[in-house]
């Protein structure tokens, strides 16, 4: 009889790794998705720094910020430096302009007290709109019957833009901060109702055969199954919904008169203090409150986007 041979494979100096090849060792991530480098240790201060800033994220952001704003000085000043006026652009006010109507403004009561009515606008129109939204739209997903029927008159209503209801809240709603509210809502809710239905129908019917083959019921299949799989589209839906729900505020408050507060001396909001700068030709005022709303939908965004990955610490180990 021969003898039966096994043959070890040694590993070689030369057999290089998929870890060799991305650059050497892969440290940990920082929470903004880049690298932290080699050699780092996460208690380290340099570490901890890194993971803070996200790395080089925050620097490019800074230079693209600074690069935006250099040019918009350009294009403002060109018709002062060469006399030849810039078609669009040079009626703009340049950010000198801009920033000396912001530090008076941000010392004012009313700005932050717009600001605040605006944000709380925001806040409880999103939440509705997802306490409402996502169960409705799970429920659509799930019954045949509940799509059949809801579905149809859904998607009439779903192209009609928020602002058109505008009109019909300010009658039916018998307060002027819960018909800003409400539209808010819509703004939202459309877009997580049908990002809801879309992430629960694109699931592979084979995991929910599989489930029910190892004797799952049906609360436990939507628990263990069908929620988590959705929950991505659903964090997508919460996202966009959320920067709709800045851009139906801001004209809210324009076309209401700024609710509430605009009578009791709060501001109205921020869609109420541009429409008001903007009547009053302080156009240095319209821009302000511009970066103000654009940097406070940016906060809530990554605000939601945060509370996403962690629902979803799967995401982030796979």
């Amino acid at each position: 009889m021969k003898e039966s041979r096994q043959t070890v494979i040694e590993p070689s100096h030369t057999d290089i790794t998929a870890t060799e090849l991305a650059g050497g060792e892969i440290g940990p991530f920082s929470p903004l998705g880049t690298p932290i480098p080699p050699g780092s240790r996460s208690g380290s201060g340099l570490a901890k720094i890194h993971m803070f800033v996200g790395g080089g994220s925050l620097l490019r952001g800074m230079i693209g910020a600074a690069l935006f704003v250099g040019l918009w000085q350009v294009v403002t000043s060109f018709d002062q430096w060469t006399g030849v006026s810039l078609p669009i652009v040079a009626q703009l006010p340049p950010p000198s302009s801009v920033l000396h109507a912001f530090l008076p403004l941000v010392r004012s009561h009313g700005f932050w007290q717009s600001a605040y009515l605006s944000f709380v606008r925001v806040l409880w129109g999103f939440i509705a709109a997802m306490v409402v939204g996502i169960p409705f739209g799970l429920l659509m997903a799930v019954n045949r019957t509940a799509k059949a029927v809801c579905f149809p008159v859904f998607e009439i209503l779903r192209p009609i833009p928020p602002l058109a209801w505008v009109p019909a809240a300010i009658i039916f709603w018998p307060a002027p901060e819960l018909s800003i509210t409400f539209v808010t809502f819509l703004g939202a809710f459309f877009t997580v109702v049908i990002n809801t239905v879309g992430g629960a129908e694109q699931i592979d019917r084979r995991f929910l055969l599989a489930a029910r083959s190892m004797g799952a019921d049906k609360a436990t299949i939507f628990r263990r199954v069908l929620l988590p799989a959705t929950l991505p589209s659903i964090a997508t839906g919460a996202v966009v919904g959320m920067g709709i729900t800045w851009q139906v505020v801001v004209a809210a408050e324009m076309i209401s008169g700024g609710g509430q507060g605009a009578t009791t001396g709060g501001g109205g909001g921020l869609g109420f203090l541009i429409w008001n700068s903007y009547l009053g030709g302080a156009i240095p005022k319209v821009v302000v409150g511009m970066i103000v709303l654009g940097i406070m939908g940016y906060a809530s965004s990554t605000i939601v986007r945060i509370a996403s990955i962690k629902l979803m610490p799967w995401k982030t180990t796979a």
